[in-house]
């Protein structure tokens, strides 16, 4: 697996994201032994990038990757999250990044995660409540004191990501980023290539989507967030799919799977671009990891660029309003 740089921190160019193993998605919290099976997986297969949150569940994410990485702490880069939950009192669903409620947040991130540090810390969505750079300042501190080594953003537009870098070197922001949400690229990625920040595009398969698996909705439960999601609802649907097929197209003229292909595409879009793509299953983390060695030629990433967009939003109303877009 090879390796890339989110600022000053060295992380696999593919990493895992956990939330799918808690909570989110249909099937999930459901077999804790097969998440850990491949949690152990990734790690073997080079993967070093591993993500999860405090309201992933909320908390059992957190708890689950401690339970997994105990005696290989050393072999993971651990990125977490902060700032959905509140512990200062704010009304649920209020964003929180003030400092006392950091300052609670990550004592109890650590304590879950049975770890004494966090290599990379996120404001999970930017407080409008609270300033950037008395959220930042409270990070900056958090690096001083050992508890945390390097601090990220996920999904502050540039104003917020160059006020914050202002204050102490952001090191990555993470957003959703993939072959059908291509919005960071406008001013985002541009940004973060001027200030050496890293990116970490979340739902780097479309929520399953571009993996070609998902033909209808019918099997989400009433807990799959994807129940809410435009893109995945009516006659929307049924027009993504189109994206869906040219991606087959082009999965079956290189030899992979629609899911390599995809993450493939976003290896090609930076030196500094690290997906997490999210699974609970040994044989996806396996698929997934194997993209690392999949080249694309010149011809399929200009017809993978020129994808027609998606139709509906990426999340839903609530969700997107917490978004610097």
């Amino acid at each position: 697996m090879k390796h890339i740089k989110l600022g000053d921190l060295e992380v696999s160019r593919i990493g895992l994201g956990l939330v799918s193993m808690s909570g989110a998605y249909t099937g999930a919290g459901t077999d804790d032994a097969e998440s850990i099976r491949t949690i152990h997986r990734a790690l073997e297969l080079g993967v070093t990038f591993l993500d999860t949150a405090e309201v992933y569940g909320p908390y059992i994410n957190e708890e689950l990757l401690g339970r997994a990485l105990k005696g290989r702490r050393d072999q993971a880069v651990v990125a977490t999250k902060f700032g959905i939950v509140s512990h200062s009192g704010r009304p649920s669903g209020q964003l929180d990044s003030s400092p006392a409620s950091i300052r609670t947040a990550v004592e109890g991130s650590l304590k879950r995660l049975d770890t004494d540090y966090i290599d990379l810390y996120y404001q999970h969505r930017v407080d409008p409540d609270t300033p950037i750079e008395d959220t930042v300042g409270t990070l900056a501190e958090l690096v001083t004191e050992g508890k945390v080594r390097h601090i990220g953003l996920s999904e502050a537009g540039p104003e917020t990501i160059r006020r914050a870098h202002a204050v102490h070197p952001i090191a990555a922001v993470e957003s959703e980023y993939s072959l059908w949400t291509r919005d960071p690229e406008a001013q985002v990625l541009p940004l973060l290539r001027e200030l050496n920040i890293g990116f970490v595009p979340f739902s780097p398969l479309g929520r399953g989507f571009l993996t070609g698996k998902i033909r209808s909705t019918g099997h989400f439960d009433d807990t799959d967030l994807r129940t809410n999601i435009p893109r995945f609802a009516g006659d929307n649907f049924q027009h993504n799919l189109r994206i869906v097929d040219e991606i087959q197209a082009v999965a079956a003229e290189a030899g992979a799977t629609p899911a390599q292909i995809a993450l493939a595409w976003l290896l090609t879009r930076g030196d500094n671009i690290a997906p997490i793509p999210g699974t609970k299953r040994v044989s996806r983390v396996e698929e997934n990891t194997a993209a690392d060695a999949v080249e694309l030629t010149t011809e399929q990433i200009e017809k993978l660029d020129n994808l027609p967009p998606a139709v509906g939003d990426t999340n839903d109303e609530a969700n997107m309003r917490m978004m610097e877009r």
